[in-house]
């Protein structure tokens, strides 16, 4: 077997509204079945890893973190959504050993009390439904840039090679304030725009368009940088001759970019 076929993706997932844990629920907030099924129908196509390495946009602040604990929680970090969605657990196992050789790579600090937040397991319960990949959260430091973001995923790439299957967790438009629930139909101009630039920028894989994107579009797009600099890991993660697959392809609610891309699938 080639390194390159022993070798784990890399994905980033447009995670949406944390409902689309719950495709099919009723009322205004249900999750969309399609990216349930996609993101599902990804995690089907691929080996299982034998840990998966998570940068969500949920675990923002102070310097770079990574989650030592056995046995993560799940963390139910939003409000205003149902009940069910509060009662949904991902028991996935920690992955401490992972965690350990992420914070010898890029010396971040230890911490033995984060779980996982809804940025992962939103995503990781359709992609790995039975809960039996480990996973290690790695946090974003807000204090870094998107070069220096890239810059870290670059230094953690080398894990692909020992079965790490290095995900990131976000959207690369997103804008609540400028959310519409007037229908499906309705997306605005520079969303589409900026969502079309991203994958455009992608498929021809020039990343460095993509770590300090100026422009209103820009602006408008990533009004703050948390759910946008998951993506640049991911892209970091991505090796020389790798062909992006954009599993996911659509903006919900007029202003949330729902593109996911996958490398070595």
């Amino acid at each position: 077997m080639s390194a390159a076929s022993a070798r784990a993706p890399a994905i980033f997932f447009g995670h949406g509204s944390p409902m689309n844990a719950l495709p099919g629920a009723p009322g205004a907030l249900a999750g969309d079945a399609r990216y349930a099924q996609a993101w599902r129908a990804l995690g089907g196509r691929i080996e299982k890893p034998k840990a998966v390495l998570m940068v969500s946009a949920h675990w923002y602040g102070e310097g770079a973190k990574v989650a030592t604990t056995p046995a993560p929680e799940t963390i139910h970090d939003f409000f205003g959504f149902p009940e069910a969605l509060h009662q949904v657990r991902y028991p996935a196992s920690g992955a401490p050993a992972l965690a350990e050789a992420v914070a010898a790579r890029i010396g971040a600090a230890r911490d033995a009390e984060w779980g996982l937040d809804h940025g992962a397991w939103s995503v990781l319960i359709h992609a790995f439904p039975d809960a039996d990949v480990p996973v290690a959260q790695l946090s974003l430091d807000a204090r870094r840039d998107g070069a220096a973001h890239y810059a870290l995923g670059r230094a953690l790439r080398p894990l692909r090679d020992e079965g790490v299957l290095i995900a990131g967790s976000g959207d690369v438009v997103h804008n609540l304030r400028l959310m519409d629930r007037r229908g499906e139909g309705f997306v605005h101009p520079w969303a589409e725009r900026f969502h079309a630039f991203v994958k455009a920028r992608i498929a021809a894989g020039d990343h460095a368009a993509l770590l300090a994107p100026q422009g209103e579009d820009a602006r408008l797009s990533i009004p703050t940088p948390d759910h946008y600099w998951p993506l640049l890991y991911v892209l970091a993660a991505a090796h020389e001759g790798e062909t992006p697959h954009f599993f996911t392809d659509e903006i919900a609610l007029a202003s949330i970019s729902m593109l996911g891309v996958a490398f070595g699938v």
